[in-house]
């Protein structure tokens, strides 16, 4: 066997462009493979985590039907009070908060930027909102129920980072304009993760609405429960309630009802298609690569007739020509995919930087064993079964017929 081998890298050395060319699909796919799958598993994981973070307890309900993304772009749907004392009313219901969120216009001394302001409650409603990363004060204090006029900011507004949304960092006491209005910095929130949660600014609810027009309008409920064993029981009750209450039919909501691992199923799904099409056109790659190193050995037959038959001459066998031919596909797809898989984990690992780079902190790729060792076995195979139609023909290779070609 280790004779075979030598003999096919020193094939590989006498055509070293053509090998390197005939490698190429398979680099491709395999590269395209790592990636795709390395940055799905830890885009996914990292969802998980942040779901699981926020608690198994926890329900969210938005306005607009199952069409919309947490209520977003459901003109005129709004929650009220009324919904708020639906759901406490719901058994197995443990605390309610509404909150309120906008995009607002933000003056901190002489910059102006639009960012989301969120209005959360400060009376014993907030404890549904303790456990969460995004309402963790670091420093300062979290907003209190004397408090009118006060704000506590995401980190973009204060670490002094290059993706700040001011030139210059807001520090606790600072005063800053939202909506024409002055209010004072007293706390600072700790990082969520991504831009769009760490750019946040967070009031008062009471405030948030005197802000916006005075309506008592929420744009999503938290909730959590007492026995987060029936989260999904809870949660399919409150839905039956909000319909009574709402005077609307089963299957025509204008609202949503989503525990976390609902909301994470969903993502899921999505993440799962979207990486299921992206692998089958990597496959078409790999496919392809596994096309070209057949191409490559039925040359490889051509080119090599007449020493085929001298090795027949001396004796060797059909089969010492097909493991041959075997070898020599098997092993360019090897080398295919070590390359391809090289260079999969630093496209994986470089996009991970990138991510990190521009706020988003909680990614981090996923890159197991059996990922790597899967995608190389894997090259190896697709390049074997790509050489095996050469291998067969170079064995059926009359040795006198073989001698005489030129």
């Amino acid at each position: 066997m280790l004779r075979y081998v030598k003999f096919t890298f020193g094939t590989f050395q006498q055509r070293k462009l053509r090998s390197l060319l005939t490698m190429i699909g398979i680099v491709i796919g395999i590269a395209l493979i790592v990636t795709l799958i390395s940055l799905g598993q830890g885009l996914k994981s990292s969802i998980t985590q942040q779901f699981e973070s926020m608690g198994t307890d926890k329900i969210i309900i938005t306005p607009g039907g199952s069409e919309s993304f947490f209520g977003i772009g459901q003109v005129g749907i709004k929650l009220t009070d009324k919904d708020i004392d639906t759901v406490k009313k719901t058994p197995g219901i443990n605390h309610v908060a509404g909150l309120g969120y906008k995009i607002a216009k933000v003056k901190y001394r002489d910059e102006t930027k639009y960012t989301w302001l969120l209005g959360i409650p400060t009376d014993e409603s907030f404890k549904v909102l303790e456990t969460l990363q995004n309402f963790k004060v670091i420093d300062g204090r979290q907003l209190q129920k004397e408090d009118k006029y006060s704000v506590t900011i995401g980190t973009r507004l204060y670490s002094g980072k290059k993706d700040m949304l001011f030139e210059k960092a807001v520090s606790i006491r600072d005063k800053m304009e939202i909506e024409g209005q002055e209010f004072k910095v007293v706390g600072q929130m700790t990082e969520a993760g991504n831009p769009e949660d760490d750019s946040q600014i967070y009031i008062p609810l009471d405030t948030f609405i005197e802000l916006f027009g005075g309506k008592k309008e929420y744009g999503m409920i938290y909730t959590d429960v007492s026995d987060p064993a029936k989260v999904e029981e809870i949660a399919s009750n409150l839905k039956k309630d909000l319909r009574k209450s709402r005077d609307v039919k089963e299957g025509e909501e204008d609202f949503t009802v989503q525990t976390m691992s609902q909301i994470l199923d969903s993502f899921s799904v999505i993440l799962n298609v979207v990486q299921a099409v992206l692998i089958g056109l990597a496959a078409i790659s790999i496919t392809v690569g596994g096309v070209g190193i057949m191409n490559t050995m039925y040359t490889s037959v051509l080119e090599r007739t007449r020493e085929i038959g001298i090795m027949k001459a001396i004796g060797a066998k059909n089969a010492d020509i097909i493991l041959l031919f075997l070898i020599e596909a098997g092993v360019l797809g090897l080398l295919g995919g070590i390359i391809g898989t090289a260079i999969g984990l630093g496209m994986s690992k470089s996009i991970e930087f990138a991510a990190f780079y521009f706020g988003y902190s909680f990614f981090k790729v996923q890159i197991s064993m059996f990922l790597i060792i899967g995608s190389v076995l894997f090259s190896f195979i697709v390049g074997s079964i790509a050489g095996i139609l050469p291998a067969l023909r170079a064995a059926k290779l009359s040795p006198v017929e073989a001698l005489r070609y030129e």
